[in-house]
């Protein structure tokens, strides 16, 4: 078995374990949170944890309902300017803890006395040490290049914050779900090791999705990418349909994240349209209408939940590239010209 895919088999324990290690911290920086009057968020991050950021943006903003800028650390690397942290929350995201840019950003917003997080998969790296709170990822070592199982966990813990910063106890339950749920999407991985090879030719696609769900087709499509050398580009819907919906062609198939929830309008009329014009899509959905639309389909769990079926989608997207690459003849495990850290300024 590759590394890659025994690390997303290892995701239901590594999210449990998550939830567990990180609830007494998250509790401690909600409650310094408040003390502050914190009235906006900054995150600074790369790659994939910039992925799981922009879960956290939605998320932040849908339910604390206080804004979220995703930063762009190349002014404090590149043009050494300085913002102005005072009175804000700044987080930094990076699977290392190495991510020399991020933590530039932690470090002018420590002079300021803003207050700052990290979320890392190591208690002992830069980040962690240099932040005020550390969320751990606590996901064990992740060999393959292809990050999986701390792309889950940082979103759990942008997840784990935002419940308890908006005192959102449904919002907990579900989270306490999910490991469960994960561990029946990967019961039925065999459903997408069946479709994978109708797919070995691909050498690019599109992928869409709306809402907290975006995060994930930005996910899909970098996996995709690394994975398979297929050229993957991702879309919000409401974006797609600006312009990029003219490079639609019948020999260019679409994947499409299609949960129900606030987001299902949206992209039920994408995959009519697509549908329309005879496009090969592949649905991931818990809506019957939708799958039953897809050349190629697979169902997550139920929830009606935007700020839960990305966790579902996610695995889901991390085992068709797994899946994809294999059947193509490569190994996920090692892709062409990257490394598993990635240091950037």
């Amino acid at each position: 078995m590759v590394k890659m895919l025994k690390e997303i088999r290892e995701q239901p324990v590594v999210l449990d374990r998550c939830i567990q290690e990180n609830t007494e911290v998250v509790k401690k920086i909600v409650e310094e949170i408040n003390k502050r009057d914190i009235q906006w968020v900054y995150i600074a991050a790369r790659g994939t944890s910039d992925h799981a950021s922009i879960y956290g943006k939605y998320i932040i903003e849908s339910e604390v309902g206080i804004p979220v800028a995703l930063a762009a650390p190349s002014v404090f690397t590149l043009y050494n300017k300085t913002l102005k942290f005072k009175n804000g929350l700044v987080i930094a995201v990076s699977q290392s803890g190495k991510a020399a840019d991020a933590l530039e950003v932690i470090r002018s917003a420590n002079k300021q006395d803003a207050l700052t997080v990290s979320i890392t998969n190591f208690p002992d790296s830069p980040l962690a040490q240099e932040s005020k709170y550390h969320l751990y990822c606590n996901a064990g070592l992740e060999e393959s290049v292809a990050a999986t199982k701390t792309f889950t966990s940082e979103m759990m813990l942008f997840a784990q914050l935002t419940a308890e910063w908006a005192k959102n106890s449904t919002m907990f339950k579900n989270l306490l779900l999910v490991p469960e749920n994960v561990s029946g999407i990967l019961e039925k991985s065999s459903i997408i090791e069946s479709f994978a090879p109708r797919y070995r030719f691909m050498d690019e696609c599109f992928v869409l999705a709306r809402g907290t769900n975006y995060a994930i087709a930005m996910e899909s499509a970098l996996k995709i990418q690394e994975t398979t050398y297929a050229r993957a580009k991702a879309f919000a819907i409401s974006d797609f349909q600006h312009g990029p919906i003219a490079m639609i062609d019948r020999n260019i198939p679409v994947i499409i994240y299609a949960p129900d929830g606030p987001s299902f309008g949206d992209t039920s009329a994408m995959i009519d349209r697509l549908t329309e014009s005879n496009i090969e899509l592949i649905v991931v959905s818990n809506n019957e209408s939708a799958l039953g639309r897809g050349t190629s389909s697979f169902a997550i769990p139920q929830t009606d939940d935007d700020l839960i079926s990305p966790f579902y989608n996610a695995v889901v997207a991390q085992l068709f590239a797994c899946n994809l690459s294999l059947v193509k003849g490569l190994n996920p495990d090692t892709p062409r010209m990257l490394k598993k850290v990635t240091v950037t300024k």
